[in-house]
């Protein structure tokens, strides 16, 4: 399980030109069952993405297609989560140390 942090850098003015993409970007990633949740880091500092069922190397290569990170909009840091307990509404990301 992933976490994606995305910060907003000195182009956050340029995000209103790529949000469009972005959207498009995040709606890929949920329709194809990787993204779980998606948001915005406040006071408005970027957003994070909640990714699952993917390795690292893929989920860089979805990453580095949104066009915020390659538009230098965002910087992207992605931290890897390994379940040692969940909720019970999460047991499914419970035993996926790189999915």
């Amino acid at each position: 399980m992933y976490t994606i942090v995305l910060r907003f850098t000195e182009r956050r003015a340029d995000a209103a030109r790529w949000m469009e993409g972005h959207k498009a970007w995040l709606r890929q990633g949920f329709d194809d069952g990787v993204f779980l949740l998606a948001g915005s880091l406040h006071p408005q500092a970027g957003g994070a993405v909640l990714a699952h069922g993917e390795d690292r190397d893929a989920l860089a290569g979805r990453v580095a297609a949104d066009p915020f990170v390659a538009q230098g909009v965002v910087q992207a840091e992605i931290l890897e989560i390994t379940p040692s307990r969940t909720d019970a509404r999460l047991a499914f990301l419970a035993g996926s140390a790189h999915a």
